[in-house]
């Protein structure tokens, strides 16, 4: 072996093993970010009873609702009763978030939803808990929303960008989701990204 091939098989292992534990703490802290993002979001079952419903051939659209009138604590069940008495099959939205950021299923998931008029058809409906034209969402409700959004993303295929990921006022004449949530929707979209 000559000098110039000594010199760069030298460079080359003594570069490895300065820089491969280095690898390996990055691989690790990369790798407990990615398990923890993976993690299963959990949804609280309400065992809803509906009247007839139509089944989502297609999905392509999350819409964000609040509740409005009421910054109440309010459960997928009140707001079930609530459109029961209006006439409807039951809760328009099929998630429901709490103010301590419990996931409660609303509409079962593979079903037409009756939150946003004209797009009920290729949509998922997201409602969280309050009135934000007066009110601001709490941490908890912001952080499900993410990982809610996050994993709807991933079970139909596409990004949450400003095309997929709405506020109700994007795609009706309505105040809602209140100004105070509707403000942070690009916020809710980046977050929601970093659990994909």
């Amino acid at each position: 072996m000559d000098r110039k091939t000594f010199l760069l098989k030298t460079f080359y292992i003594c570069s490895a093993m300065w820089l491969a534990p280095n690898l390996v703490q990055a691989g690790q802290v990369f790798a407990n970010t990615a398990s923890l993002n993976k993690e299963p979001v959990k949804i609280k079952e309400t065992n809803l009873t509906f009247g007839p419903l139509t089944k989502r051939v297609s999905t392509n659209l999350i819409v964000v609702h609040h509740i409005g009138n009421t910054d109440e604590d309010v459960s997928a069940a009140e707001v079930h009763k609530w459109h029961l008495a209006n006439g409807w099959a039951g809760i328009g939205y099929h998630f429901l978030i709490r103010k301590d950021g419990t996931i409660e299923r609303g509409r079962p998931m593979d079903t037409v939803g009756a939150h946003t008029y004209g797009y009920n058809k290729n949509s998922i409906g997201i409602n969280i808990v309050g009135d934000f034209e007066v009110a601001t969402p709490k941490p908890e409700q912001m952080e499900s929303a993410s990982r809610l959004i996050a994993s709807l993303c991933t079970k139909y295929q596409f990004g949450p960008n400003k095309y997929t990921v709405q506020g109700h006022r994007d795609l009706c004449a309505t105040l809602c989701p209140g100004a105070n949530l509707y403000s942070s929707m690009n916020d809710l979209r980046k977050s929601s990204f970093m659990y994909l």
